[in-house]
């Protein structure tokens, strides 16, 4: 038998698990038993972890979805089963679709450069599923665990999760909307903390600018464009040999100085701070931190030394209070040098030369006992970054309690909104990777966190000018907005691509500018009261099912953004799925085939101003005008506020929080204040009303705020015409745009055209994704079924590579292929792409992936190595050569992680990660295929081959991947002697 918490006894299931309302109405705390209760470990997401602990004693109902429990292997399995057409999201930050059905995530903070689509673990971690029920009720379901925990959506409508036991379960709902559902979160894990106004502006950043002359270069640059901006950032370059809390000597010699000149021009200056700390005696942090005894440990009690930037590190535990104040000490004392934010990276904590690529799971944290106490890295590491962000934000506050602080963090956990925003990582520039930022940065703002956003024009690789432009369009309307790109990259500042590019981005910002009064209200309600700022669309309509899978639109408020993220297409060219209702197209004479479309709900008024060239221009005695929207009942309503932009005077009444509301009567809209709230004085200022018709079309009109304002409808003639000459003067734009140069094709081999775009090979259980110009390496691997990403990388390097020698990265890898053959299932037998690579002296290396409808599960390659115009000098006979198959696996779960086979000699083997290098030749080569198991997920990749045509097999782990390589014999060849590898790749399910 169980208890509730009224006390009252009920029946439990074997395997369901025990309950209690906690927090307010509708919130459900559950756990195995009540033993399981007692032994859990504190909560880091929960705002108060006693309200966690704490049972609502007058609260009598009981939950809608009670979840079952099983345990194996000292896992706690917990399962939700829910109605028949449920949607999920949320998951925290996950690439890949918007709708997760079919997914898979594991909370493990990870430093995943350049991931894809299906990579399983990010950089954050949050253990919470939003379900949207087919009614459109809404469903929130946390697991309150620090611990890699595995979030499992393969089953429709069902979410399995998977941690170590004791682990408590939470939800919230079902509510009636999936608002409020978050705003019910918000009270456990807390609110977003309040940004700086100006932290809302457009922030440029890049790996790195290398000196204090070039910064100022591109502050300057920025405003003799007319292209507004806010933030200057500052990579680790800056530092003096990547020692945190010091300058360069040389290139930053008087960051007081440059951080000056940047305000004087309207700047604020973000400098980066990494944990890893140099192990270095004389350095006056590593020399402190020790003395203060703060590192973690390793299992026998020495600071752990682990390779970053600087070489050697140690690291600040921060699950020890000490720790935390050490460093909120450190900032504080280096925010004199007018930093004004501060950027924590490669916190999850990242390593170098490590497998894992973070430290060791047996580390030690000696914890505070509220956090834990004494334990593992495996039960701290999560929310070491979060911890950190925390660190930073309390160290900002001290150095100057009358400003908001401003910390941007990459790893986190549920709950880091309280303290840092957050960007996406390292991605992609990529047309792939802008569609996936839309989504990524919704499920970041469904999961708690609301200030997010990717690298704009994407951090790895070079964004061509329709895709960078493309990306500002979309990126100007996300709640954060950076721009930054890595080193060894083209420049990607906004004219950097030519002035089409130009153009578009300065529209973009311009139009950001504009709308930053309303998404400035926007982060005000969701500091005050969880809401949340960026949603799906299907939060307009939760119960139309066609608007669950959208992702290329969102919505701000009562505004919704639709874009393009197909290169060929403009946004004036797609059909826009618009929610049910009202919706009202508007513009600011800013639209273009590159730039989103925008409407505004009917129903809603929202406040814009002038596109200033920063945010500290604007005034409060700017004019200030309302876009105003009527609904079916000729109503309308929306909220303004408005204080220092800085500061916490508003927490003391010192702000003006405005309601408007328009009505239509008797032809005549009359837009009014209804209410008002805080002590400021309402500024004497002009205001403009603009009454949207449709189409585009609106009608203004001119008055003072505070006072009502009436306009007179025009006759549905006149708003015929006026319609109609919207439609014509928008289409007019369209087809007058100058639109940025398509440069996505560069001139291929013999003069053949090879798209920039990678080739997609998809059929059967796979999706490949080919890059014919560079290699003709494969980028992507994906296994469809289960959704597991077993190869991905970036254009360049690394992927599936072929050589034509022994040495590493011989000739092969780099060369342009040409596509000789392209089938697209024909007759339905197979998929098929033919390509052929020169790699000097009458060779060529000619391979051929396919995917045979008859079996559907294997995908095959065939490789030559041919001999095309051998000289007859040499005898028809090439140079010494060798076929070697170079494919660099990625690593879901290193720890987890191993390469199984028997050789021709009838050996086992299973090689681990500790193995390093191994090299296989004669009868200890696997007999025809070796298998990468993945125990984590019980899957293993099986890789088939002739073993007649293979001479070597290596094997090589490295950072989160493995080289699983197949190497021909070592000769010459000719014309009637190719060398030839053919080999074949399936997963297949491992007990």
């Amino acid at each position: 038998m169980g208890e509730s918490a009224a006390g009252t006894s009920m029946e439990v299931k074997p395997g369901q698990m025990v309950f209690e309302p906690i927090l307010e109405q509708g919130v459900f705390r559950f756990d195995c038993s009540a033993d399981a209760r007692n032994s859990s470990f504190p909560s880091l997401s929960f705002v108060n972890p006693k309200e966690r602990d704490t049972p609502l004693v007058n609260d009598h109902k009981t939950p809608s979805y009670v979840p079952t429990y099983e345990f194996v292997a000292e896992q706690q399995i917990v399962y939700f089963e829910l109605p028949a057409g449920t949607s999920f999201y949320g998951t925290g930050e996950v690439s890949g679709q918007l709708e997760r059905t079919g997914k898979r995530v594991f909370t493990w903070n990870t430093d995943a450069w350049g991931y894809g689509s299906g990579t399983t673990s990010l950089y954050q971690s949050h253990p919470w599923v939003l379900a949207i029920l087919p009614n459109g009720d809404a469903l929130g379901i946390l697991a309150d665990t620090t611990k890699r925990c595995e979030i499992d959506l393969r089953k429709e409508s069902t979410v399995k999760l998977i941690a170590p036991s004791p682990y408590p379960v939470f939800t919230f709902g079902p509510f009636a909307s999936a608002t409020n559902v978050l705003t019910s979160l918000s009270h456990a894990i807390g609110t977003v903390f309040m940004p700086p106004k100006w932290s809302l502006g457009y922030q440029q950043c890049r790996w790195s600018y290398d000196s204090d002359t070039r910064v100022r270069e591109i502050a300057k640059t920025f405003r003799d464009k007319g292209i507004p901006c806010d933030v200057i950032w500052m990579d680790i370059d800056y530092m003096d040999g990547f020692r945190c809390f010091t300058f360069d000597k040389e290139t930053f010699p008087n960051p007081k100085s440059l951080a000056d000149d940047l305000h004087d021009a309207g700047f604020k200056a973000i400098w980066m701070l990494d944990p890893g700390i140099k192990h270095e005696k004389g350095y006056f942090v590593y020399e402190s931190g020790s003395e203060k005894d703060i590192w973690v440990q390793t299992a026998d009690g020495k600071p752990f030394v682990g390779e970053v930037w600087p070489g050697p590190c140690v690291f600040p535990d921060f699950t020890q209070e000490k720790a935390r104040s050490w460093w909120a000490t450190l900032v504080k004392d280096f925010i004199s040098n007018g930093v004004d934010g501060i950027w924590n990276d490669m916190n999850e904590p990242a390593v170098f030369k490590s497998i894992t690529k973070t430290m060791p799971e047996s580390n030690i944290h000696r914890g505070d006992a509220e956090l834990g106490g004494h334990q593992n890295h495996l039960h701290y590491h999560n929310v070491y970054g979060m911890l950190m962000a925390k660190s930073t934000y309390t160290g900002m506050k001290l150095a100057n309690p009358n400003k908001r602080p401003f910390v941007l963090t990459r790893a986190g956990f549920i709950g880091s909104q309280r303290y840092a925003a957050t960007w996406t990582g390292d991605n992609l520039s990529t047309w792939e990777h802008l569609h996936m930022s839309i989504s990524m940065v919704l499920q970041l703002g469904l999961s708690g966190q609301p200030l997010s956003g990717p690298d704009v024009g994407g951090f790895a690789g070079n964004a061509t000018p329709k895709l960078f432009g493309r990306w500002l369009g979309v990126g100007a309307m996300f709640p954060f907005c950076r721009g930054h790109s890595e080193k060894g990259t083209t420049d990607h500042e906004p004219w950097s691509f030519g002035e089409e590019c130009e153009e578009v981005c300065r529209l973009a910002l311009k139009r950001r500018y504009r709308l930053i009064p309303h998404i400035y209200t926007l982060f005000y309600l969701a500091h005050t009261k969880g809401l949340p700022v960026a949603t799906p669309a299907l939060f307009a309509d939760p119960k139309d099912s066609q608007l669950r899978t959208i992702e290329n639109s969102f919505l701000l408020g009562p505004l919704l953004v639709y874009s393009s993220t197909v290169s060929e297409l403009g946004v004036h060219q797609l059909k826009h799925a618009l929610p049910n209702g009202t919706w009202m197209s508007f513009d600011f004479e800013d639209s273009h085939p590159d730039l989103p479309a925008l409407y505004l709900q009917g129903g809603s008024i929202i406040a814009f101003g002038p596109p200033h060239q920063h945010v500290g221009e604007a005034n409060l005695n700017d004019d200030l005008s309302l876009l105003v929207a009527l609904d079916e009942n000729g109503k309308a309503e929306g909220v303004l506020f408005e204080d220092d932009g800085d500061g916490y005077e508003y927490t003391n009444g010192g702000y003006l929080l405005t309601t408007y509301i328009a009505e239509l009567k008797s032809s005549v809209v009359t837009v009014r204040v209804s209410k008002t709230e805080g002590l400021w004085v309402r500024p004497n200022r002009r205001l403009h009303v603009h009454l949207l018709l449709g189409e585009g079309a609106m009608v203004d009109a001119w008055g003072t705020d505070g006072e009502d304002l009436q306009i007179v409808m025009p006759s549905e003639n006149e708003v015929s015409k006026l319609v109609s000459d919207s439609k014509n003067n928008y289409k007019t734009r369209m087809e007058t745009a100058k639109l940025i140069p398509d440069v996505e094709k560069a001139s291929g081999h013999k003069g053949v055209e090879l798209s920039g775009i990678p080739v997609e090979i998809k059929s059967g259980e796979w999706a490949l994704k080919v890059v014919p110009w560079i290699g003709g390496r494969i980028i992507s691997m994906e296994h469809l079924p289960s959704r597991t990403q077993w190869l991905h990388s970036r254009v360049e390097m690394n992927g599936y590579e072929e050589y034509s020698g022994t040495e590493y990265r011989s000739a092969g890898c780099t060369e342009q292929y040409t596509v000789l053959d392209r089938d697209l299932e024909q007759a339905g037998e197979v998929e098929s792409l033919k390509m052929e690579g020169d790699v000097g002296g009458g060779l060529a290396i000619e391979r051929n992936i396919s995917i045979s409808q008859d079996n559907p599960n294997v995908f095959t390659i065939d490789s030559s190595l041919v001999a095309r115009n051998v000289g007859a000098g040499s005898g028809g006979f090439s140079r010494l050569v060798c076929l070697r198959i170079h494919p660099t696996f990625s690593l879901l779960h290193p720890t987890e992680s191993y390469i199984s086979f028997t050789s021709i000699n009838g050996s086992k083997h299973d090689v681990w990660p500790e193995s390093g290098e191994q090299l296989y030749e004669g009868d200890l080569r696997p007999n025809g295929e070796w298998m990468l198991v993945d125990k984590c997920l019980g899957l293993g990749l099986v890789n088939k081959f002739n073993i007649d045509q293979v001479y070597k097999c290596l094997i090589h782990w490295d950072f989160g991947t493995v080289n699983m390589e197949l190497w021909s014999e070592d000769r010459p060849v000719s014309k009637q002697s190719p060398l030839r590898i053919s080999h074949s790749y399936e997963v297949t399910q491992v007990l």
